[in-house]
Protein backbone atom coordinates (compact mmCIF):
# COMPACT_ATOMS: atom_id res chain seq x y z
CA UNK A 1 0.00 0.00 0.00
CA UNK A 2 3.13 2.57 1.30
CA UNK A 3 4.61 2.84 -2.58
CA UNK A 4 0.91 3.39 -4.40
CA UNK A 5 -0.10 6.17 -2.10
CA UNK A 6 3.14 7.58 -2.29
CA UNK A 7 2.49 7.94 -5.97
CA UNK A 8 -0.92 9.17 -5.65
CA UNK A 9 -0.72 11.10 -2.22
CA UNK A 10 2.30 13.27 -3.21
CA UNK A 11 3.72 15.18 -0.72
CA UNK A 12 1.62 15.51 2.05
CA UNK A 13 1.55 11.16 2.71
CA UNK A 14 5.42 11.17 1.51
CA UNK A 15 6.15 13.89 4.38
CA UNK A 16 3.73 12.23 7.51
CA UNK A 17 4.91 8.90 6.10
CA UNK A 18 8.28 10.03 7.39
CA UNK A 19 7.57 10.43 10.76
CA UNK A 20 4.93 6.69 10.57
CA UNK A 21 7.02 5.55 13.80
CA UNK A 22 5.96 7.81 15.86
CA UNK A 23 2.26 8.05 15.20
CA UNK A 24 2.32 4.19 15.38
CA UNK A 25 3.75 4.40 19.16
CA UNK A 26 1.31 7.07 20.20
CA UNK A 27 -1.13 4.82 19.09
CA UNK A 28 -0.41 1.97 20.65
CA UNK A 29 0.39 4.01 23.52
CA UNK A 30 -3.17 5.13 23.45
CA UNK A 31 -4.51 1.76 22.87
CA UNK A 32 -2.85 0.43 26.35
CA UNK A 33 -4.37 3.04 28.47
CA UNK A 34 -8.23 3.51 27.41
CA UNK A 35 -10.67 5.16 29.32
CA UNK A 36 -14.29 5.57 29.00
CA UNK A 37 -16.30 9.03 28.28
CA UNK A 38 -15.36 11.89 29.79
CA UNK A 39 -12.57 9.85 31.98
CA UNK A 40 -9.56 10.72 29.26
CA UNK A 41 -7.61 12.23 31.67
CA UNK A 42 -4.84 10.34 30.50
CA UNK A 43 -5.70 10.34 26.74
CA UNK A 44 -5.98 14.37 26.96
CA UNK A 45 -2.96 14.88 28.58
CA UNK A 46 -0.68 12.74 25.73
CA UNK A 47 -2.94 14.54 22.95
CA UNK A 48 -1.67 17.98 24.91
CA UNK A 49 1.82 16.76 25.03
CA UNK A 50 2.27 15.81 21.41
CA UNK A 51 0.15 18.55 20.46
CA UNK A 52 2.87 21.26 21.83
CA UNK A 53 5.82 18.92 20.41
CA UNK A 54 4.42 19.50 16.73
CA UNK A 55 4.11 23.13 17.57
CA UNK A 56 0.35 24.53 17.21
CA UNK A 57 0.01 27.79 17.90
CA UNK A 58 -2.87 27.82 21.10
CA UNK A 59 -4.17 24.72 22.85
CA UNK A 60 -7.67 24.67 24.64
CA UNK A 61 -8.69 22.41 27.09
CA UNK A 62 -11.70 21.33 29.50
CA UNK A 63 -14.37 21.73 26.90
CA UNK A 64 -16.86 19.00 26.83
CA UNK A 65 -15.37 18.15 30.51
CA UNK A 66 -11.93 16.10 28.67
CA UNK A 67 -12.18 17.25 24.94
CA UNK A 68 -9.27 19.48 23.75
CA UNK A 69 -8.92 21.83 20.93
CA UNK A 70 -5.38 22.82 19.23
CA UNK A 71 -5.48 25.80 16.25
CA UNK A 72 -3.04 26.25 13.74
CA UNK A 73 -3.05 29.51 11.74
CA UNK A 74 -1.63 28.99 8.37
CA UNK A 75 0.13 31.96 6.19
CA UNK A 76 -0.59 35.17 6.32
CA UNK A 77 -3.03 34.71 9.64
CA UNK A 78 -3.31 38.07 11.89
CA UNK A 79 -5.36 38.34 14.88
CA UNK A 80 -6.72 41.47 13.90
CA UNK A 81 -7.87 40.21 10.79
CA UNK A 82 -10.12 36.83 11.26
CA UNK A 83 -9.71 34.51 9.50
CA UNK A 84 -11.60 31.42 8.15
CA UNK A 85 -11.78 28.14 10.14
CA UNK A 86 -12.31 24.33 8.96
CA UNK A 87 -12.82 21.97 11.84
CA UNK A 88 -11.60 18.37 11.78
CA UNK A 89 -12.92 16.05 14.59
CA UNK A 90 -10.87 12.84 16.22
CA UNK A 91 -12.80 10.88 19.17
CA UNK A 92 -10.75 9.57 22.45
CA UNK A 93 -12.66 6.96 23.94
CA UNK A 94 -12.63 3.51 24.44
CA UNK A 95 -15.23 0.32 25.08
CA UNK A 96 -15.81 -1.46 28.42
CA UNK A 97 -14.64 -4.64 26.96
CA UNK A 98 -12.55 -7.29 27.63
CA UNK A 99 -9.87 -7.47 25.25
CA UNK A 100 -8.65 -10.55 23.74
CA UNK A 101 -5.84 -9.90 21.92
CA UNK A 102 -1.84 -10.97 23.08
CA UNK A 103 0.16 -8.05 21.43
CA UNK A 104 2.43 -5.82 23.35
CA UNK A 105 0.24 -3.10 23.53
CA UNK A 106 -3.00 -4.79 24.63
CA UNK A 107 -5.17 -2.77 26.72
CA UNK A 108 -3.49 -2.39 30.51
CA UNK A 109 -6.93 -1.91 32.06
CA UNK A 110 -8.96 -5.03 33.05
CA UNK A 111 -12.24 -4.79 31.04
CA UNK A 112 -11.50 -1.63 28.84
CA UNK A 113 -10.44 -1.46 25.36
CA UNK A 114 -10.28 0.41 22.21
CA UNK A 115 -12.44 -1.30 20.58
CA UNK A 116 -13.34 1.00 17.54
CA UNK A 117 -10.50 2.64 16.27
CA UNK A 118 -10.22 5.99 18.17
CA UNK A 119 -6.55 5.78 19.49
CA UNK A 120 -6.33 5.60 15.60
CA UNK A 121 -8.66 8.35 15.01
CA UNK A 122 -6.42 10.56 17.25
CA UNK A 123 -3.22 9.36 16.25
CA UNK A 124 -4.45 10.29 12.78
CA UNK A 125 -5.28 14.24 13.86
CA UNK A 126 -1.95 14.46 15.70
CA UNK A 127 -0.39 13.61 12.54
CA UNK A 128 -2.14 16.39 10.56
CA UNK A 129 -1.54 18.70 13.19
CA UNK A 130 2.50 17.93 13.04
CA UNK A 131 2.28 18.12 9.01
CA UNK A 132 -0.11 21.55 9.12
CA UNK A 133 1.79 23.04 11.78
CA UNK A 134 5.33 22.43 9.94
CA UNK A 135 3.78 23.64 6.45
CA UNK A 136 1.01 26.04 6.84
CA UNK A 137 0.49 25.92 3.31
CA UNK A 138 -3.14 27.36 3.50
CA UNK A 139 -4.90 30.51 4.07
CA UNK A 140 -6.91 29.94 7.67
CA UNK A 141 -6.88 28.22 11.05
CA UNK A 142 -7.34 24.24 11.05
CA UNK A 143 -9.69 23.77 14.17
CA UNK A 144 -8.18 20.83 15.59
CA UNK A 145 -10.81 18.90 17.81
CA UNK A 146 -10.39 15.90 20.26
CA UNK A 147 -13.68 14.88 21.34
CA UNK A 148 -14.37 12.73 24.48
CA UNK A 149 -17.39 10.43 25.14
CA UNK A 150 -18.88 9.46 21.45
CA UNK A 151 -19.49 5.51 22.91
CA UNK A 152 -22.99 6.49 24.27
CA UNK A 153 -21.65 10.31 26.34
CA UNK A 154 -22.76 12.61 23.62
CA UNK A 155 -19.11 14.14 23.96
CA UNK A 156 -20.11 16.41 20.66
CA UNK A 157 -22.82 17.51 22.06
CA UNK A 158 -21.36 18.49 25.17
CA UNK A 159 -18.22 20.22 23.61
CA UNK A 160 -21.32 22.39 21.29
CA UNK A 161 -22.42 23.03 24.94
CA UNK A 162 -19.51 24.26 26.15
CA UNK A 163 -19.37 27.17 23.38
CA UNK A 164 -17.19 24.73 20.82
CA UNK A 165 -18.29 26.38 18.10
CA UNK A 166 -18.77 30.23 19.40
CA UNK A 167 -15.34 30.14 20.23
CA UNK A 168 -14.41 28.86 16.99
CA UNK A 169 -16.87 29.99 14.78
CA UNK A 170 -15.62 26.79 11.79
CA UNK A 171 -17.05 27.46 8.31
CA UNK A 172 -17.38 23.62 8.24
CA UNK A 173 -16.38 20.60 9.98
CA UNK A 174 -15.01 16.55 9.22
CA UNK A 175 -14.40 13.80 10.69
CA UNK A 176 -13.44 9.88 9.62
CA UNK A 177 -13.90 6.65 10.90
CA UNK A 178 -11.69 3.36 10.02
CA UNK A 179 -13.87 0.89 8.12
CA UNK A 180 -12.49 -3.18 8.62
CA UNK A 181 -14.86 -3.51 5.58
CA UNK A 182 -13.01 -1.63 3.17
CA UNK A 183 -9.42 -2.23 1.78
CA UNK A 184 -6.48 -0.15 3.18
CA UNK A 185 -6.28 2.85 0.82
CA UNK A 186 -10.03 3.42 -0.34
CA UNK A 187 -12.18 6.08 1.14
CA UNK A 188 -15.78 5.81 1.14
CA UNK A 189 -18.49 8.65 1.95
CA UNK A 190 -21.85 9.72 1.27
CA UNK A 191 -23.77 12.96 0.39
CA UNK A 192 -26.27 12.16 2.40
CA UNK A 193 -26.98 9.82 5.37
CA UNK A 194 -24.22 7.93 6.73
CA UNK A 195 -25.37 6.72 9.96
CA UNK A 196 -28.74 6.38 11.93
CA UNK A 197 -30.41 8.13 13.99
CA UNK A 198 -29.98 5.87 17.30
CA UNK A 199 -33.27 6.23 19.83
CA UNK A 200 -33.44 4.18 23.17
CA UNK A 201 -36.86 2.07 23.59
CA UNK A 202 -38.35 1.28 27.15
CA UNK A 203 -41.68 -0.51 27.69
CA UNK A 204 -42.57 -1.00 30.99
CA UNK A 205 -45.87 -3.26 31.06
CA UNK A 206 -48.37 -3.67 33.91
CA UNK A 207 -50.99 -6.78 35.02
CA UNK A 208 -51.54 -8.22 38.16
CA UNK A 209 -49.42 -10.79 39.32
CA UNK A 210 -50.67 -14.15 40.92
CA UNK A 211 -50.04 -17.99 41.09
CA UNK A 212 -49.04 -20.01 38.21
CA UNK A 213 -51.55 -22.68 38.40
CA UNK A 214 -54.27 -20.44 38.66
CA UNK A 215 -53.81 -17.65 35.83
CA UNK A 216 -57.09 -16.86 34.96
CA UNK A 217 -57.03 -15.07 38.57
CA UNK A 218 -54.06 -13.18 37.28
CA UNK A 219 -53.35 -10.74 34.34
CA UNK A 220 -49.77 -11.73 32.64
CA UNK A 221 -47.45 -9.44 31.59
CA UNK A 222 -45.24 -12.05 30.41
CA UNK A 223 -47.82 -12.52 27.80
CA UNK A 224 -48.36 -9.73 27.46
CA UNK A 225 -44.76 -8.91 26.32
CA UNK A 226 -44.69 -11.69 24.31
CA UNK A 227 -47.41 -10.25 21.76
CA UNK A 228 -45.78 -6.81 21.84
CA UNK A 229 -42.57 -7.70 21.08
CA UNK A 230 -44.24 -9.86 17.88
CA UNK A 231 -46.82 -6.79 17.32
CA UNK A 232 -43.54 -4.29 17.40
CA UNK A 233 -42.43 -6.19 14.52
CA UNK A 234 -45.36 -4.94 11.84
CA UNK A 235 -44.29 -1.38 12.49
CA UNK A 236 -41.91 -1.61 9.73
CA UNK A 237 -43.19 -3.95 7.61
CA UNK A 238 -46.88 -2.29 7.06
CA UNK A 239 -46.40 1.63 8.16
CA UNK A 240 -43.10 2.75 6.87
CA UNK A 241 -42.44 3.06 3.67
CA UNK A 242 -40.44 0.30 1.47
CA UNK A 243 -38.05 3.11 0.13
CA UNK A 244 -37.15 3.80 3.63
CA UNK A 245 -35.42 2.49 6.46
CA UNK A 246 -35.87 1.53 9.92
CA UNK A 247 -34.71 -1.07 12.39
CA UNK A 248 -36.92 -2.15 15.46
CA UNK A 249 -35.23 -4.27 17.88
CA UNK A 250 -36.05 -5.67 21.29
CA UNK A 251 -33.08 -6.53 22.37
CA UNK A 252 -33.73 -7.18 26.52
CA UNK A 253 -36.48 -8.00 28.68
CA UNK A 254 -37.31 -8.30 32.85
CA UNK A 255 -40.36 -9.94 34.66
CA UNK A 256 -40.40 -12.02 37.45
CA UNK A 257 -37.78 -13.89 39.26
CA UNK A 258 -35.78 -17.47 37.46
CA UNK A 259 -36.08 -18.98 41.24
CA UNK A 260 -40.02 -18.86 41.56
CA UNK A 261 -41.30 -20.98 38.73
CA UNK A 262 -44.75 -20.40 39.18
CA UNK A 263 -45.14 -17.07 40.32
CA UNK A 264 -46.33 -14.89 37.34
CA UNK A 265 -45.06 -11.43 37.66
CA UNK A 266 -46.90 -8.08 38.23
CA UNK A 267 -44.55 -5.98 35.76
CA UNK A 268 -42.65 -6.60 32.61
CA UNK A 269 -39.90 -4.67 31.13
CA UNK A 270 -38.78 -4.63 27.82
CA UNK A 271 -35.75 -2.26 26.43
CA UNK A 272 -34.67 -2.11 22.65
CA UNK A 273 -33.03 0.29 20.07
CA UNK A 274 -35.12 2.23 17.10
CA UNK A 275 -32.47 3.18 14.56
CA UNK A 276 -34.30 5.19 11.44
CA UNK A 277 -32.88 8.17 8.83
CA UNK A 278 -35.15 10.69 8.44
CA UNK A 279 -36.93 13.12 11.05
CA UNK A 280 -40.40 12.01 9.85
CA UNK A 281 -39.62 8.05 10.50
CA UNK A 282 -38.34 8.84 13.38
CA UNK A 283 -41.77 10.28 14.49
CA UNK A 284 -43.33 8.25 12.62
CA UNK A 285 -42.10 4.88 14.33
CA UNK A 286 -42.39 6.66 17.89
CA UNK A 287 -45.78 7.27 17.35
CA UNK A 288 -46.98 3.77 16.35
CA UNK A 289 -44.97 2.48 19.09
CA UNK A 290 -46.92 4.07 21.87
CA UNK A 291 -50.39 3.39 20.09
CA UNK A 292 -49.80 -0.25 19.40
CA UNK A 293 -47.97 -1.41 22.82
CA UNK A 294 -50.77 0.70 24.36
CA UNK A 295 -53.71 -1.20 22.66
CA UNK A 296 -52.02 -4.68 22.78
CA UNK A 297 -51.77 -4.43 26.75
CA UNK A 298 -55.13 -2.86 26.78
CA UNK A 299 -56.89 -5.50 25.00
CA UNK A 300 -55.27 -7.79 27.51
CA UNK A 301 -56.34 -6.00 30.35
CA UNK A 302 -52.92 -4.43 31.37
CA UNK A 303 -51.13 -1.19 30.82
CA UNK A 304 -48.24 -0.10 28.93
CA UNK A 305 -45.76 2.78 29.45
CA UNK A 306 -43.60 3.68 26.06
CA UNK A 307 -40.30 5.65 27.00
CA UNK A 308 -38.59 6.93 23.11
CA UNK A 309 -35.76 7.93 24.54
CA UNK A 310 -33.98 10.18 21.35
CA UNK A 311 -29.97 9.85 22.01
CA UNK A 312 -28.10 10.51 18.75
CA UNK A 313 -29.55 12.13 15.77
CA UNK A 314 -28.77 10.62 12.32
CA UNK A 315 -25.47 11.51 11.23
CA UNK A 316 -26.39 13.48 7.34
CA UNK A 317 -23.41 14.65 5.43
CA UNK A 318 -24.49 18.22 3.48
CA UNK A 319 -23.62 17.20 -0.20
CA UNK A 320 -21.29 20.16 -0.90
CA UNK A 321 -19.25 19.42 1.76
CA UNK A 322 -19.44 15.41 0.84
CA UNK A 323 -18.64 15.90 -2.82
CA UNK A 324 -15.68 17.94 -1.63
CA UNK A 325 -14.36 15.68 1.15
CA UNK A 326 -14.54 13.53 -2.02
CA UNK A 327 -12.37 14.94 -4.10
CA UNK A 328 -9.66 15.48 -1.50
CA UNK A 329 -10.04 12.14 -1.14
CA UNK A 330 -9.49 11.28 -4.45
CA UNK A 331 -6.57 13.53 -4.79
CA UNK A 332 -4.78 11.38 -2.27
CA UNK A 333 -5.60 7.77 -3.48
CA UNK A 334 -7.32 8.26 -7.24
CA UNK A 335 -10.97 8.15 -8.10
CA UNK A 336 -11.34 4.78 -8.32
CA UNK A 337 -10.32 4.52 -4.79
CA UNK A 338 -13.12 6.33 -3.45
CA UNK A 339 -16.61 5.08 -3.10
CA UNK A 340 -18.76 8.29 -3.32
CA UNK A 341 -22.34 6.47 -2.89
CA UNK A 342 -21.23 4.19 0.37
CA UNK A 343 -24.41 2.55 1.77
CA UNK A 344 -25.56 3.96 5.31
CA UNK A 345 -24.56 1.90 8.52
CA UNK A 346 -28.13 1.39 10.78
CA UNK A 347 -24.90 2.36 13.53
CA UNK A 348 -24.77 5.62 15.13
CA UNK A 349 -22.19 8.37 15.41
CA UNK A 350 -22.33 11.37 17.86
CA UNK A 351 -20.77 13.51 15.16
CA UNK A 352 -24.17 14.23 13.90
CA UNK A 353 -24.48 16.85 16.39
CA UNK A 354 -21.97 18.65 14.96
CA UNK A 355 -23.45 17.93 11.71
CA UNK A 356 -26.58 19.72 12.80
CA UNK A 357 -24.59 22.68 13.83
CA UNK A 358 -22.39 22.87 10.91
CA UNK A 359 -22.18 21.92 7.45
CA UNK A 360 -19.68 19.42 7.14
CA UNK A 361 -18.58 15.37 6.21
CA UNK A 362 -18.26 11.98 7.51
CA UNK A 363 -15.87 9.62 5.94
CA UNK A 364 -14.94 5.97 5.99
CA UNK A 365 -10.89 5.22 5.77
CA UNK A 366 -11.12 1.55 4.57
CA UNK A 367 -8.25 -0.62 6.93
CA UNK A 368 -9.50 -3.76 6.34
CA UNK A 369 -6.43 -6.06 4.79
CA UNK A 370 -7.01 -8.62 2.48
CA UNK A 371 -4.78 -10.86 5.36
CA UNK A 372 -6.96 -10.52 7.71
CA UNK A 373 -5.11 -7.05 9.24
CA UNK A 374 -7.53 -4.41 10.32
CA UNK A 375 -10.68 -6.99 9.11
CA UNK A 376 -11.96 -7.74 12.58
CA UNK A 377 -15.46 -6.29 12.80
CA UNK A 378 -15.48 -3.03 15.30
CA UNK A 379 -16.75 -3.57 18.95
CA UNK A 380 -15.15 -7.27 18.98
CA UNK A 381 -12.81 -7.91 21.35
CA UNK A 382 -10.06 -8.96 18.94
CA UNK A 383 -10.46 -6.15 17.22
CA UNK A 384 -7.22 -3.57 16.82
CA UNK A 385 -6.50 -0.43 14.52
CA UNK A 386 -4.40 -1.33 11.33
CA UNK A 387 -1.35 1.32 11.75
CA UNK A 388 -0.95 0.98 7.80
CA UNK A 389 -3.50 3.80 7.20
CA UNK A 390 -1.87 5.90 10.03
CA UNK A 391 -0.29 8.50 7.55
CA UNK A 392 -3.25 8.32 4.37
CA UNK A 393 -5.77 9.35 7.44
CA UNK A 394 -3.16 12.02 8.87
CA UNK A 395 -3.08 13.28 4.92
CA UNK A 396 -6.64 13.15 4.73
CA UNK A 397 -7.47 15.07 7.35
CA UNK A 398 -4.66 17.68 6.21
CA UNK A 399 -5.65 17.69 2.95
CA UNK A 400 -8.97 18.72 3.92
CA UNK A 401 -7.25 21.74 5.39
CA UNK A 402 -4.88 22.86 2.49
CA UNK A 403 -7.67 22.47 0.17
CA UNK A 404 -10.64 24.04 1.58
CA UNK A 405 -8.87 27.30 2.77
CA UNK A 406 -6.24 27.85 0.03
Amino acid sequence: MTSSLLAAGGAPFARIQKFHPELIALRRELHAHPELGFEEVFTSKRVVESLKVCGVDSLHTGIGKTGVVALIHGRGYSATNPSRMIGLRADMDALPILESNNFGWKSAKQGLMHGCGHDGHTAMLVGAARYLAETRNFAGTAVLIFQPGEEGYAGARAMIQDGLFEQFPVKSVFAMHNWPAMRPGTVGINPGPMMAAADRLTIEITGRGGHGAHPYQTVDPVLVAAHIITAVQSIVSRNVKAVESAVISICAMSAGDLGAQSVVPGVAKLVGTVRTFSPVVQDLVERRLKELCTSVAQGFGASADVHFDRMYPATINTPAEAQFAGDVAAALVGEDKVVRNLEPSMGAEDFSFMLQAKPGAYLRLGQGAEDGKGACNLHNSLYDFNDDVLPLGSALFAGLVEQGLR
